[in-house]
């Protein structure tokens, strides 16, 4: 299936690559660069690309590429999913997936890689599994290898492998035994000049952090389950029971995983959460612009909008900008014309505005198109598709475990057209 891996950073550089058939030139990246250069955004790099005698399936993480190379038909999305896996175990392993963190744990790096793809095919992608088949690298452990020569492999087969439940280590003990949950909402929206919704949908996310001694039996259950739409489990969760009752049961990996994704895409159900009064006009002949920009939260349900960040590619005509911010900084890059706003927490009774004038280019005609502004906020403590966690029941074992839910709504690909 998989052939080879490419790791690609920012500036085009391949830093590592892993074959597991034969070895695959170099050369095939070429392709990829090609696209690279076609593309006007990093993010917008095709994730499929056919070549004469391969296929290059791709993501982008932390502003490096991730390239596979196929030399037959697989699904595209397995591929994907496979390389999503990859990454998330390198952030598990290493606390961050940087190009510095990987080349420092270089020898990690292709041990994790030889036991997650057998001759080509995903094996063992379960963080439990493969934190004791190898270690994740300390300061202590390195010097000690350094000096002894050995490595971070570990000698036994990892208990989970052959049980049943692969995702969880046996024999898992806690002093303090806990559940969290984290509903992570994200909400891509296009909004137009008049202050309607063109495009909205919710991509979100039930993240756990599961530390219970055992081997537990959970169960979660919401109040409006019917909400969630193309959803999509973690291999614990019993596919029947949430068909036929629209509850989630499952054994929890040990520590940290995502329980599940889901999409929500009926506009009727997405509430837009912050409103923009806007005013921005160029006047023919003349070389100055005006910039009037007032923001506002919405059917937050009393939860305070914060980390606010305002930006707007302004023309390419635009000198300099003149702004008075009532709340937070601004800055203007007059090389990239990218003016970006940093509001913070939005207060209601007082609502932060950004006004001033932008001076052109003399002679400069009058811009063809105004400028769209693009917006990123947080919400703690709320879900905006109004999803809810019922309960949190546990089975199989007798002590009482301390839970917690927590929600959060953010921008994602959020923009007002003016």
């Amino acid at each position: 299936m998989i052939h080879s891996l490419f790791l690609i950073n920012a500036s085009g550089d391949i830093f590592l690559e892993k074959h597991w058939k034969s070895v695959v030139s170099r050369s095939v990246c070429d392709y990829f660069f090609e696209a690279q250069e076609r593309a006007t955004e990093p993010e917008n790099v095709p994730p499929v690309i056919p070549t004469p005698h391969h296929y290059l399936i791709s993501v982008l993480r932390h502003r490096i590429y991730f390239v596979a190379v196929i030399q037959s038909e697989v699904p595209p999305l397995f591929v994907i999913e496979f390389l999503h896996r990859v990454v998330d175990t390198f952030q598990d392993y290493f606390g961050v997936c940087t190009e510095a963190a990987i080349k420092d744990n270089v020898v990690v790096v292709y041990e994790l890689l030889e036991e997650m793809l057998d001759n080509g095919f995903p094996l063992a992608t379960e963080s439990n599994i493969l934190k004791e088949l190898i270690k994740p690298p300390t300061i202590l452990r390195t010097m000690v290898n350094t000096i002894t020569g050995s490595t971070n492999v570990g000698e036994q087969l990892p208990t989970g492998q052959l049980s049943v439940v692969p995702w969880r280590r046996t024999g898992v003990k806690y002093t303090n035994n806990e559940a969290y949950f984290d509903v992570v909402e994200e909400i891509d929206a296009i909004i137009d000049k008049s202050g309607s919704t063109i495009t909205a949908e919710i991509q979100g996310v039930i993240d756990a952090c599961v530390k219970l001694t055992g081997m537990p039996d959970l169960t979660l259950s919401f109040m409006n389950p019917r909400l969630l739409d193309d959803v999509s489990f973690h291999p614990c969760v019993r596919f029947k029971r949430w068909e036929a009752e629209r509850i989630l049961s499952f054994i929890p990996p040990d520590g940290n995983f995502r329980l599940l994704s889901y999409h929500v895409s009926s506009q009727n159900l997405v509430a837009i959460p912050v409103y923009v009064k806007h005013n921005i006009t160029f006047r023919e002949g003349s070389s100055q612009g005006r910039f009037d920009l007032t923001l506002g939260p919405k059917q937050t349900m009393g939860k305070a909008v914060e980390s606010v960040l305002v930006s707007s590619q302004l023309p390419r005509g635009v000198l300099n900008a003149s702004l008075n911010p009532s709340q937070g900084t601004y800055t203007f890059d007059p090389v990239t014309k990218l003016l970006s706003w940093d509001v913070g927490k939005i207060n209601p009774q007082k609502l932060p505005s950004l006004k001033g004038t932008m001076n052109l280019q003399a002679g400069a005609s009058k811009p063809d198109e105004n400028p769209s502004i693009n917006i990123q906020f947080k919400i703690q403590q709320m879900a905006i598709s109004g999803l809810k966690v019922n309960r949190l029941d546990m089975y199989g074992e007798k002590y009482k475990p301390f839970k917690g839910i927590k929600y959060m709504t953010k921008a994602g690909k959020f923009q007002v057209r003016t």
